[in-house]
């Protein structure tokens, strides 16, 4: 994959050199292994019996009619738990033929419970509570254009799982109609859900002990998330008040002209994008457009797309020679070597942080609803393990 920072002459940052630092911090996970001997830092994620399937609990927030949500826009929220089988492969998401999903053989939902709003936050922090360092993240998923939300729930659950990501994963999931012939209506329902999205947004943010909030958003959900986080950068917290982590926008179906505009309002540090000249899926979205260009489809070894890319500003990995099938626009999480890169740039340690602990709410519902502030005295460092 090229890497390509934003300057005058593209530089190239090889996928070993990524794929060294994934190993660096999580361990041996070459293709093939099955999930039992892959380690989560802390080894909490993946610690099941051998043959059952590994557990990765999801948070969601939905405006799926399906789920609950009506045409207002607003979210549904539950905690999801996937099951992910010990014999998965990297980049894949294994699925019956047929029938049922055997959990020892294939991706399945295990558990599901359904809460309010106030819950869904407050559980966030109690999951958050007492990690340290880059486990106290959130990676934030907005998915795209023709996904069902089985499609979303276990893509990210493979992503968490392929990229080694130990903090806290959380789903944005919009009323996608899950078919080639409802581009249309999709992006009705991508735009309702832009509220639902901010409030999910500021709410991760707020939530105690939270270290950073990463987006990774693939297709129209790109956006989705970009449309959002102007929103929010005009109402004055273009960086979520210093939460804002990582943007990552796979295969944004994005135009031009308007991610120009978005992204003017964000620093542009914060924001990755990952293209593929040769996506016949943004190629579709884009006549769609009236032949308008995507910000996905870029080619960097044409000059005029090349001074384009120069001039936005943010980061930029081509991923064109990764493509794992026909259509070209999956390979962010189907491309094994792209999916780890993905993981080695999110949990990378911070200078500084590698100590520091997340706070713990310790306020009763009384102290809650009297609004009480919680004492953000944080931890002291945790202590060495005894040798």
């Amino acid at each position: 994959m090229r890497h390509l920072r934003h300057s005058n002459i593209f530089s190239v940052i090889t996928f070993p050199v990524a794929l060294m630092m994934a190993l660096s911090l999580a361990g041996c996970m070459a293709d093939g292994l099955s999930m039992a001997d892959r380690q989560m830092p802390g080894g909490g994620l993946f610690a099941a019996p051998r043959g059952e399937p590994m557990r990765v609990p999801l948070f969601v927030a939905s405006t799926r009619r399906g789920e609950g949500a009506t045409d207002d826009g607003r979210a549904k929220f539950s905690l999801t738990t996937i099951g992910v089988p010990q014999g998965h492969e990297t980049g894949a998401i294994e699925r019956p033929g047929f029938g049922g999903p055997d959990p020892k053989r294939h991706f399945s939902v295990i558990t599901k419970r359904s809460m309010d709003e106030t819950e869904f936050f407050q559980e966030i922090a109690t999951h958050v509570s007492g990690r340290v360092g880059v486990a106290r993240d959130i990676l934030l998923y907005v998915h795209g254009f023709n996904t069902s939300l089985d499609d979303a729930r276990f893509r990210l659950a493979q992503i968490v799982a392929d990229g080694n990501f130990a903090g806290v994963a959380t789903l944005f999931t919009w009323n996608s109609r899950g078919g080639l012939m409802n581009y249309e209506s999709d992006k009705e329902a991508a735009t309702v859900s832009r509220d639902a999205l901010e409030q999910l947004l500021r709410g991760l943010a707020r939530t105690p002990g939270v270290g950073r909030v990463h987006i990774l958003a693939h297709s129209m959900g790109a956006w989705l998330t970009m449309e959002t986080l102007r929103a929010i950068a005009i109402s004055g917290h273009p960086d979520l008040d210093g939460r804002l982590g990582q943007v990552m926008l796979a295969n944004p179906d994005i135009d031009l002209s308007v991610f120009r505009q978005q992204v003017s309002r964000l620093d542009p540090g914060h924001v990755s994008i990952f293209i593929a000249s040769n996506d016949r899926a943004l190629s579709m979205s884009s006549r769609i457009a009236g032949d308008r260009q995507r910000l996905g489809a870029l080619d960097p070894a044409k000059p005029e797309d090349k001074a384009e890319l120069d001039r936005l500003g943010v980061s930029v990995s081509d991923i064109s020679s990764f493509s794992t099938d026909f259509i070209g626009h999956g390979a962010f999480a189907e491309a094994p070597d792209v999916v780890k890169g993905i993981g080695a740039q999110i949990t990378a340690p911070r200078a500084g942080e590698a100590d520091k602990q997340a706070v713990i709410d310790t306020r009763t519902p009384e102290d809650v609803a009297a609004g009480k502030k919680i004492e953000r005295q944080e931890l002291a460092p945790l202590a060495p393990a005894q040798k």
